[in-house]
């Protein structure tokens, strides 16, 4: 199939953290994607975890290494001529599986084709190859703009990934705290932020309110950070449940464009889910309650592939029973809201 030529350009994108129903945690990620004919590259790979070579936490040394890659200045790490364009989150090992693509010059421009997932040292194009994603010629001028900016200094700010806990020092906001960390967002805890230098507020991306903090004492903490010259988003907690609690900070943290996340919307009641994608993806659906014994119950709900749209999934009704939270996660994307039972009568 020949190059037909498309846009080139690259956009903040955040793999979210997460700790989850069994226990186990993803790391926050923060990532330069891939921008193919305005669209994120990552979103035609439907059911993909995975974050670009581009990453904000790599040291600015194999940053360089990476870019002179792309840019063909260096010799293809793979096989063949192939480059990882998009490798695990949690480790960038090959052997949990990266997807490439051989990059080639034709003239003066850049050329992808012959995506394919890959484990090991070659790829399997018949049995592994992306085979309805490219080949991309991209006009040379405009790629290597793109790439060479990075190298320039003239990368997107990186999001304040650091939250202001508003509560008490007791065990859920310490736990919280320590969540938090484990998947790579720092977190502090105060009573009210009013001894807070304004330098130090400017740090924090969001701040957090405990259930049992007062309006008097949210609206003291506002203005706290309006004095500060300092516009961050306010999370009010659905529930004492860590793992929804995280959720929320994650969806808060989140500063992309609404078009660019594969979460757009999401309403639950006792009966159905409604779920809004912008992509083809995965979502997992899982339903939190704290109990009587004030012991946390988790159920995964729904796991599978959604098509761009709304849909409509039935709930059941043992899951979500009494006080519930549902959140929806896409590779990506992560939203929480709590259920909405029927008035009686």
């Amino acid at each position: 199939m020949a190059a037909q030529y498309a846009s080139f350009g690259l956009a903040p994108a955040t793999r979210a953290g997460a700790v989850l129903a069994d226990g186990d945690v993803q790391v926050h990620r923060d990532f330069m994607d891939f921008v193919v004919d305005g669209h994120p590259l990552l979103f035609r790979l439907s059911d993909l975890d995975a974050v670009s070579p581009l990453a904000s936490d790599i040291p600015p040394a194999i940053l360089t290494e990476q870019v002179r890659g792309l840019l063909l200045e260096s010799d293809a790490p793979l096989p063949g001529g192939r480059y990882v364009i998009y490798g695990c989150p949690e480790c960038a090992d090959l052997a949990c599986g990266a997807v490439t693509a051989v990059i080639q010059r034709d003239g003066d421009d850049f050329v992808w084709r012959d995506f394919a997932w890959q484990t090991g040292e070659h790829a399997d194009l018949a049995f592994n190859g992306y085979h309805g994603i490219g080949p991309y010629r991209f006009a040379g001028a405009e790629y290597r703009a793109a790439l060479a900016a990075l190298l320039d200094g003239d990368r997107t700010a990186p999001a304040r990934r650091r939250v202001l806990l508003i509560g008490a020092r007791v065990a859920l906001p310490a736990r919280l705290a320590a969540a938090l960390r484990t998947i790579g967002i720092g977190a502090d805890i105060a009573e009210d932020a009013a001894a807070v230098p304004a330098d130090e507020l400017r740090a924090y991306g969001a701040v957090v309110f405990g259930t049992a903090v007062t309006e008097e004492q949210r609206s003291a903490v506002r203005r706290s950070f309006a004095d500060a010259g300092v516009d961050v988003p306010h999370v009010d907690g659905l529930a004492p449940i860590v793992p929804v609690l995280v959720a929320q900070i994650e969806h808060a943290l989140d500063g992309g464009p609404d078009g660019r996340r594969r979460l757009a919307r999401l309403t639950a009641t006792g009966a159905a889910a409604e779920v809004e994608v912008t992509s083809a993806c995965r979502v997992r659906l899982t339903a939190y309650r704290v109990d009587r014994l004030h012991r946390t119950r988790a159920q995964d709900v729904f796991d599978g592939v959604l098509e761009p749209g709304a849909h409509r999934i039935a709930l059941d009704a043992g899951a979500v029973k009494g006080r519930s939270c549902l959140v929806a996660r896409a590779p990506g994307s992560v939203l929480a809201v709590a259920v909405r039972h029927r008035e009686p009568g």
